[in-house]
């Protein structure tokens, strides 16, 4: 199999550097990149498996470029940043992110986190990649809903991961803990606030009544639990 695949976007060149060789040395290959501008141009010939992305860009909105990435690159996206307050992690999260790591940082930390961050999707065999339920189809090598009808719904990168969560155990219980476990990051309020805005904006897609959800229930001090029949292809 080959390496995955990880893009550094930051303009400290002993950043890149840093992360650079913990990566290799950890068995990744990765790609550097000072400016959005040469990061977004690289996107166009390959599709990286993890993005490292530094929010304070000289050339781009760190923020709306982490949020234009979860919609249409279908990698894993992971904010390096030296902004530490709660609000801006959340926010980061709330945009798309699929985790948050403050400046400074032990590179083997990062390396750990892209590890839990891959560990699932690279053990998931590719010939599942298809589910459908209540007249929906979540293509996950897309990220794309499609309806009965055909109408198509993106999905970020987060989102698409909560709802495969969700297919992969219907009709059981899945705690925050359980949530956090699988789906990697760091436990904490910003971690809970971000799968609560997953999980709301996955309902908006999906049509549900925000007052009565019908698939995707809320237990509360528990957790979650998605009633639909689901069928894998």
């Amino acid at each position: 199999m080959t390496e995955p695949l990880v893009a550094i976007l930051d303009d400290e060149p002993q950043i890149r550097t840093m992360l650079s060789e913990a990566l290799t040395e950890a068995g990744f290959r990765t790609a550097a990149f000072a400016r959005a501008t040469e990061f977004e141009a690289a996107l166009k010939r390959q599709t990286p498996d993890v993005c490292l992305v530094d929010l304070g860009l000289p050339d781009r909105d760190g923020l709306a470029l982490v949020h234009r990435l979860a919609l249409e690159s279908g990698a894993a996206i992971i904010i390096i940043s030296g902004r530490a307050q709660v609000q801006d992690r959340v926010t980061g999260l709330e945009l798309g992110a699929d985790d948050y790591i403050i400046k400074p940082f032990d590179p083997a930390e990062v390396v750990a986190r892209i590890r839990a961050r891959l560990r699932g999707s690279r053990a998931r065999p590719e010939t599942h990649q298809t589910a459908e339920f209540n007249g929906w189809t979540a293509h996950f090598d897309r990220y794309l809903l499609v309806s009965a009808d055909g109408t198509e719904v993106a999905m970020s990168h987060a989102e698409g991961e909560v709802l495969r969560l969700f297919l992969q155990s219907p009709k059981r219980l899945i705690s925050r803990s359980q949530m956090q476990e699988s789906l990697g990051g760091a436990a904490g309020e910003s971690f809970d606030r971000a799968m609560d805005v997953r999980i709301s904006r996955l309902r908006t897609k999906l049509g549900e009544d925000p007052k009565n959800p019908r698939l995707i229930k809320t237990i509360y001090g528990a957790g979650y639990i998605f009633l639909g029949d689901v069928t894998w292809r």
